[in-house]
């Protein structure tokens, strides 16, 4: 897959395989006076292969509860999470350790994810000795060296310590911990956010970079709509644990079907107004979410229809999915019986 000459990833084509697939996924924690709170709820989503996968929404939306869930961190209590054919949802630690060589994960606070005792050399190579202890040693050191170079840092920096490093130098160092064991897939929780806007740019063009190169699958979480619109194929936007909306990038955001995504895209491009600010109202207690549509709450258009029933996930008129009563469906198609079966992406209208 490469960019075209405007400097826009190329559509992706119709046979491009599908990596990871996610249905029905959910998951609750013990609440205060023994109220649940629904963290996710009948979350489903599809990642391609050589696709990055743009997650977007408000603090508390459940971008990246999902992300923990996606690696293994967490589990959920209903669903199915799909990789390469296979069923990864109820594995155990035991069995999710092989898996580590193919998802990998970028957290937000690359301060806090590096151990200080270690240096940079040694935090790198730490995923290799964990899941390649049969390799050599010379070949942990080559590999480690050449995934240093490969993110824009010069061996001088090897011997550092965390602390004697600038944000931008240590979020590099994170992803080439994360990418030294050629994983397939890459989750990035809100990468950037801790980081100067100069060094933001950097981050995204190193990421885009890789992807190009290698044709790895992304999953990029963020705030930054103007860093997701850069770097996804697709978008997804989430609110209080569902999925709101699914579309490609350019079709989300230029043809916004969900009253919420529009009230998202409010935002830009004013980098330092915040989401809560575009969007009128408080987020409800998760432990005591709205009927019917969970947005209703702060929605200009919802009416008494959208409190007695949660609208279903369905294609709309731009091609892209939307859970809203009001926003436009497409026009029915009906198939010869002899023609081929929609793409994966269809699954994705699965209603909550």
């Amino acid at each position: 897959m490469r960019m075209t000459a405007s400097g826009q990833f190329a559509r992706l084509k119709t046979g491009d395989a599908l990596l990871l697939a996610v249905r029905r996924l959910a998951l609750r924690y013990p609440g205060r006076d023994g109220v649940p709170v629904h963290a996710l709820r009948d979350v489903h989503l599809n990642l391609h292969e050589g696709e990055t996968l743009g997650i977007v929404g408000e603090s508390g939306c459940g971008k990246s509860t999902l992300a923990r869930v996606l690696v293994g961190l967490q589990s959920a209590n209903a669903g199915a999470i799909n990789f390469d054919g296979r069923d990864i949802s109820r594995l155990s630690e035991a069995q999710w350790r092989p898996l580590r060589r193919q998802i990998q994960m970028v957290f937000q606070d690359p301060a806090s994810s590096l151990d200080p005792r270690m240096t940079v050399e040694r935090i790198v190579a730490e995923p290799l000795e964990a899941l390649y202890p049969e390799s050599p040693a010379k070949e942990r050191t080559a590999r480690t060296r050449a995934a240093v170079q490969r993110v824009g840092l010069g061996d001088a920096l090897l011997k550092r310590h965390p602390h004697e490093l600038s944000g931008g130098q240590a979020q590099r160092v994170a992803i080439a911990r994360a990418l030294i064991v050629q994983p397939r897939i890459l989750i990035c929780d809100e990468p950037i956010s801790a980081l100067d806007v100069s060094v933001q740019a950097q981050i995204i063009n190193l990421l885009r970079d890789l992807q190009d190169e290698s044709g790895l699958s992304m999953i990029f979480i963020s705030h930054d709509l103007a860093a997701v619109r850069y770097l996804s194929h697709r978008v997804m936007v989430m609110y209080l644990g569902r999925v709101m909306e699914t579309a490609s990038s350019d079709t989300l955001f230029s043809k916004p079907q969900h009253p919420y995504t529009q009230a998202l895209l409010a935002a830009i491009p004013g980098r330092s107004t915040r989401e809560q600010r575009v969007i009128g109202g408080e987020v409800p207690d998760p432990r005591f979410p709205p009927s019917g549509c969970v947005f209703r709450t702060r929605c200009p258009v919802a009416d008494a229809r959208c409190a007695m029933a949660v609208p279903p996930s369905r294609r709309t008129i731009s091609g892209g999915f939307a859970a809203c009563f009001y926003a436009t469906p497409a026009p029915r198609v009906v198939h010869a019986p002899d023609e081929a079966p929609a793409r994966d992406d269809e699954d994705e209208g699965a209603s909550g």
